[in-house]
């Protein structure tokens, strides 16, 4: 399993981003995916979680600004971040899972199969 972010970058204060993850030897309908990041200093920690049938969750801190979406036919999911502030500065990882996750779980590093190699997002003030 092969899994490809890209998308990341520098924008200001208020601006927009959309990262994508290509994944390659499996197939995205059978699999949750998911976004973390880590910024300097800080552990990894979950932004968002999309399940297969389309129930999705996300950290209080993105609630309202960022997206989590899936194309199967392409094989890729993606995270559209809307007014992006300077906290959301960090190392961006896609993650696919084969469990089922919830409420108490989606955002647990040890329950993703497979990582991708992260995208630097930099927001500036």
């Amino acid at each position: 399993v092969q899994l490809v972010e890209s998308g990341g970058g520098l924008v200001q204060a208020g601006g927009s981003l959309r990262l994508s993850c290509a994944a390659s030897s499996l197939t995205l309908g059978a699999y949750g995916v998911g976004w973390f990041r880590q910024a300097p200093g800080k552990e990894r920690e979950g932004v968002s979680y999309l399940r297969e049938r389309d129930n999705t969750w996300y950290a209080d801190s993105v609630k309202g600004r960022f997206t989590i979406s899936k194309d199967i036919a392409k094989n890729m999911f993606y995270l559209q971040m809307n007014r992006l502030k300077p906290e959301d500065t960090a190392v961006y990882y896609c993650a696919t899972t084969r469990s089922g996750l919830g409420d108490s779980n989606w955002n647990v590093r040890g329950l993703y199969d497979s990582w991708g190699q992260g995208t630097q997002v930099t927001v500036s003030s």
